[in-house]
């Protein structure tokens, strides 16, 4: 029912982003100012069929190689062109066949809008449950993002586990999708709307952190989240008791991650030079790393920063020669913010 629904749902169903019933698929967060201006660069027709509810626009990544898993009308792949340059390059994998004539009808309008000599963005059509059918290669992308998709799909083990396969060493999965705070009941599960409106695919997060995790991502770290404001009262009413969160996550593929997060005595310093992120750098929720002050840091989180692309723009402080037990703070329990107004959550 997944990839037949979703083809559905966002190829017929669905003619803009204002036919959605709630706000689980929009994003409500304000792109910083060199995303918003490449987002001044899409094609309305591009942007009016736009599904997403986080920005997945990751730092660092002039030159990168992205793979966008469910890629839609190509508003983020083309977007995500803009930031890699004329010498990287970005795929978009979709299943929805109305979509993908949309991305393709506009490329040639983008890459002269974008001033390449060639195009840098190809449209693939599959199912991303199904990635190893289309013929790319295994450790060849730098990055790969993903935006309010892969609750769509049914086997959602089988996208972490393909994702983590085609990583470059050190390369990461950056995605924003939907999380519930409890397993969505299994009658509710084939409900074509509240399938269509990102709700009853959400994996509970305790289920995600064990799918990922298994998938060879060993510390999945939470950049940002918001909970979500159901104002269809049919969708409500079927949905009582179960909290929705938008959340964007960050999943390395990093030989030696540990468990827990393991205090070596070690810190960072943030040197700057990361566009949109030059005074404050954000690795995720709990590291908001201000530029040229010393940052203690667990032994994940050095090699986060050490063995990746951020490289370059930190210095590191100490080794892994001394262990002090576990970082402070370590963490635990339900990840998400729960303080916030979730009927107040708006989208743009």
């Amino acid at each position: 029912m997944n990839l037949d629904n979703s083809r559905h749902y966002y190829g017929e169903v669905l003619q803009g982003s204002g036919d959605l019933l709630t706000d689980a698929c929009t994003m409500a967060d304000m792109p910083p100012r060199h995303v918003l201006a490449a987002l001044a660069n899409v094609h309305p027709e591009v942007k009016a069929r736009y599904y997403g509810c986080g920005l997945v626009a990751p730092a660092a990544i002039e030159g990168a190689r992205i793979l966008d898993l469910g890629s839609g009308s190509g508003q983020d792949a083309y977007v995500l062109a803009q930031l890699v340059g004329p010498d990287g390059a970005v795929v978009g994998v979709d299943a929805t066949p109305q979509q993908l004539e949309l991305a393709r009808a506009h490329q040639e309008w983008h890459r002269e809008r974008f001033g390449y000599a060639a195009g840098n963005v190809t449209f693939l059509e599959g199912d991303i449950e199904r990635l190893g059918e289309l013929g790319l290669e295994p450790g060849s992308f730098d990055v790969i993002v993903s935006n309010c998709v892969i609750n769509l799909v049914a086997d959602k083990q089988a996208v972490f586990a393909a994702a983590h396969a085609l990583l470059k060493p050190g390369g990461e999965l950056y995605f924003s999708d939907v999380y519930a705070d409890r397993r969505v009941p299994a009658p509710l599960l084939d409900d074509p709307v509240l399938h269509g409106e990102c709700l009853s695919g959400a994996l509970y997060w305790g289920d995600f952190l064990a799918q990922a995790k298994a998938a060879g991502f060993a510390d999945p770290r939470l950049v940002k989240d918001r909970p979500l404001g159901i104002g269809d009262p049919e969708i409500a009413e079927k949905l009582a008791g179960i909290r929705f969160f938008s959340a964007t996550y960050r999943l390395f593929k990093l030989e030696g991650l540990e468990p827990e997060c393991e205090d070596y005595g070690q810190a960072v310093i943030y040197r700057g030079g990361v566009l949109g992120e030059e005074r404050v750098f954000t690795l995720d929720k709990g590291h908001v790393i201000e530029a040229g002050r010393v940052f203690q840091v667990c032994g994940n989180s050095w090699k986060m920063l050490a063995e990746t692309r951020f490289a370059t723009h930190f210095d590191f402080i100490g080794d892994f020669s001394r262990h002090f037990g576990v970082f402070e703070g370590c963490g635990g329990g339900l990840p998400f913010d729960v303080t916030q107004d979730a009927q107040a959550a708006t989208c743009c």
